[in-house]
């Protein structure tokens, strides 16, 4: 795994978590700001896929 994998994973995991929390608090703020920071998470692990699949191509 490299770092954009890594960090990313790790983003989405924290990000699930607020988004957890919102919901069980109501806190529609908490909740929204989680499933921006999964997201974002899952695009960084995506693109660390991307470089992973691309160095094992060359």
């Amino acid at each position: 795994m490299n770092k954009d994998q890594v960090k990313g994973r790790i983003e989405e995991v924290k990000g699930k978590v607020k988004e957890v929390a919102g919901k069980i608090t109501d806190d529609k703020d908490l909740e929204v700001k989680g499933n921006i920071q999964k997201n974002i998470g899952k695009a960084q692990a995506g693109f660390g896929d991307l470089k992973s699949d691309l160095k094992k191509c060359s």
